[in-house]
């Protein structure tokens, strides 16, 4: 015999995907902020309110840069930029990936650690995707910063529109990729303090190769076209 007792009772209703965290008072940091994605980001970023620090291997070249983007940043070395951030945004060239985030694990144990870069080729054909070791970016991340809570995001996003003082909204979503959702969730909020962008949620870092590499094919579109290519999601 069987009773409706605690043991089945209905299970409380599934979380809302679009119930995102307040991360207003987060402040974000930008490695490779004195290149142009990280650049981009970080005056999206500061100009939606958030409080930002542009890191570089060289301060005095952070600081320049911060003082051009004006809107509160500042500027420091990487590590400096890594221990007074809640966020760190890993927007670095590829080659010097594996090398930054080693010489920042200490400064990086406990952050949140958003991984944007993307492993590519060039040759006469154009771009293509490189594959790690670790079979992504923000895998190899994960590995060389076990004590950080390593996410994967903003991979598709126009240098060229994010730097442009003129456009008021980036329209287009932002694929967030990490292993915990509470981690995600943060992540999927910071994307939508920008105006215009959407962050959704799509799945675990061992599918962040195709994410990545997607970029080669954004590349070959924008050259085609003259265009400054973005996604959408349908149907979210």
């Amino acid at each position: 015999m069987t009773t409706n007792g605690s043991d089945s009772a209905a299970k409380p209703p599934a979380k809302d995907p679009w119930d995102l965290p307040d991360v207003s008072g987060l402040t974000v940091g930008v490695l490779g902020g004195t290149g142009p994605q990280g650049r981009g980001l970080a005056y999206r970023f500061a100009r939606a309110g958030q409080r930002v620090i542009i890191g570089s291997r060289a301060a005095d070249r952070a600081k320049g840069a911060a003082e051009e983007l004006g809107h509160g940043v500042e500027g420091a070395d990487n590590a400096e930029c890594a221990r007074r951030s809640d966020v760190v945004i890993v927007a670095v060239p590829w080659d010097g990936h594996a090398k930054t985030l080693e010489s920042l694990r200490d400064e990086l144990v406990g952050k949140l650690v958003i991984d944007c870069v993307n492993p590519l080729g060039f040759d006469k054909k154009g771009a293509y995707a490189l594959k790690p070791e670790e079979g992504s970016a923000a895998e190899q991340a994960a590995a060389l910063l076990p004590d950080s809570r390593v996410t994967a995001a903003f991979h598709h996003l126009s240098a060229v529109l994010l730097q442009d003082e003129s456009i008021e909204e980036i329209d287009t979503d932002v694929l967030v990729l990490g292993e915990a959702r509470a981690d995600t969730d943060l992540v999927q909020a910071l994307a939508g303090r920008i105006p215009g962008m959407r962050g959704i949620f799509a799945g675990r870092l061992r599918n962040a190769h195709q994410v990545e590499s997607l970029v080669a094919n954004l590349i070959s579109v924008n050259r085609r076209y003259k265009a400054h290519a973005g996604l959408r999601t349908t149907d979210v």
